[in-house]
């Protein structure tokens, strides 16, 4: 029987080793909506301030949307959410479009609770294969109950 232990207090942050996409310099970003004191690039970017992460400034489902300058292969997504306010289940939904295609194919959909102060951090780490990569969406949904809560977003990056 192989056996692992699971630590629900540690956080598990992507490896030193990957080699994260410069997104600034590779893709160009499109949103729906973005709070000025928390603009979508603090979540995108590797270098600076990248704490505060990305607030939408309005409530509801939010779209962050990667087109890329030229196709590219991606095999690491890294994700992380906080959430330190409102206990709220969210869903986010990746969908990716590859090059001379028109048809996103959805990669994943996770749902999540948030309940402050204990559980408020969400980290996602996936390893894909996707070649010719021409578009990456991440849709969040930030309370499927319904509720006023506003979509953030942390840290996306990719290997």
């Amino acid at each position: 029987m192989r056996k692992i232990m699971i630590n629900q207090a540690a956080e598990h942050a992507p490896s030193s080793d990957l080699n994260f996409l410069d997104l600034e310099h590779l893709a160009q970003v499109e949103f729906t909506s973005e709070c000025p004191e928390h603009p979508v690039e603090s979540a995108l970017l590797l270098t600076g301030d990248s704490g505060a992460g990305w607030q939408a400034a309005s409530a509801g489902e939010q779209t962050i949307r990667l087109v890329f300058d030229q196709p590219l292969t991606i095999e690491h997504i890294f994700l992380m959410f906080d959430e330190q306010q409102q206990s709220r289940t969210q869903e986010f939904i990746l969908l990716w479009l590859m090059d001379n295609e028109d048809a996103y194919r959805e990669i994943l959909r996770q749902q999540y609770h948030f309940s402050p102060p204990g559980t408020t951090r969400e980290i996602e780490h996936y390893e894909v294969r996707l070649n010719q990569l021409k578009v990456l969406e991440l849709r969040i949904m930030p309370d499927i109950g319904g509720g006023e809560a506003c979509a953030g977003l942390k840290q996306l990056r990719l290997a």
